[in-house]
């Protein structure tokens, strides 16, 4: 079986779900390399205002990569190094909210997606942990990169040397997660989180995700025409005048994303 990566739609609220059950959706070659195009399909799809990540079932999110696979074909090859960049940075580059909803395990390139969304929400049931010292695989500096961003370089290390699993409360103190929910509860919640986000002005939400993102490049790879040209469009946009109008009004918005 080399599961699926699929997408379900509810109004603005895209889900991606990683389906690999029987191996707590670890992820295959196939799967990694499902997971750009179903990324530009999102992107470009304008009736999607926000993208959840989640794993099927609730007992993982996703528990790495599905390591039955690395006698053939290993972190270190061209393409197995070419599919997981690719579909990290597909997520990544999805120019809406992306949230990441966590039941269970999140370890390794699972935790690895879970960073290339822009919000966490964890059960808390979740684990967390990167196991490349108990492998014997490196993580590259951009890999590892995103998880200092998150949790600074002390805690990343720390993450790194023991290959160990943490759990939902410490993940929330240390910033891995946003918010951790009762396990009960967590799908209703990042729904209405969802929801909520998608009913928010579009432009205003890209010119943000892009403002953060150069915040964290250094200067020879910062892009500041863009997130200006962004800023641009949202005071030009025909949502500016519904947000002011909805303002004056006392009423709730409705914005296009236009």
């Amino acid at each position: 079986m080399t599961g699926a990566v699929r997408i379900e739609r509810d109004g603005a609220v895209a889900t991606v779900v990683f389906d690999h059950q029987q191996r707590r959706n670890a992820m295959t070659l196939e799967m990694w390399e499902a997971v750009p195009p179903v990324c530009t399909e999102l992107s470009d799809d304008q009736d999607v205002r926000v993208v959840v990540l989640r794993g099927a079932g609730q007992e993982a999110f996703v528990a790495g990569a599905d390591i039955s696979q690395f006698e053939q074909l290993r972190p270190g090859d061209e393409r197995y190094n070419h599919a997981t960049d690719g579909a990290f940075g597909a997520i990544a580059g999805i120019d809406k909210p992306v949230l990441a909803a966590i039941h269970g395990f999140c370890i390794g390139g699972g935790l690895a997606i879970a960073m290339a969304a822009d919000l966490r929400y964890a059960a808390d049931d979740a684990r967390f942990g990167l196991p490349p010292a108990k492998l014997g695989v490196g993580y590259s500096a951009a890999g590892t990169g995103d998880l200092v961003d998150l949790v600074g370089p002390a805690v990343a290390k720390e993450i790194l040397f023991t290959g160990d699993h943490y759990d939902a409360a410490t993940a929330l103190r240390w910033g891995l997660v946003n918010h951790v929910e009762i396990k009960a509860g967590l799908d209703a919640m990042v729904i209405e989180r969802a929801t909520a986000i998608a009913s928010r002005a579009p432009l205003s939400q890209r010119a943000a995700k892009l403002a953060v993102a150069d915040h964290l490049r250094d200067a020879s790879t910062a892009r500041p025409a863009e997130v200006e040209a962004a800023i641009a469009a949202c005071a030009a946009s025909q949502d500016y005048g519904e947000g002011v109008r909805a303002f004056l009004d006392k009423r709730a918005p409705v914005f296009q994303g236009r």
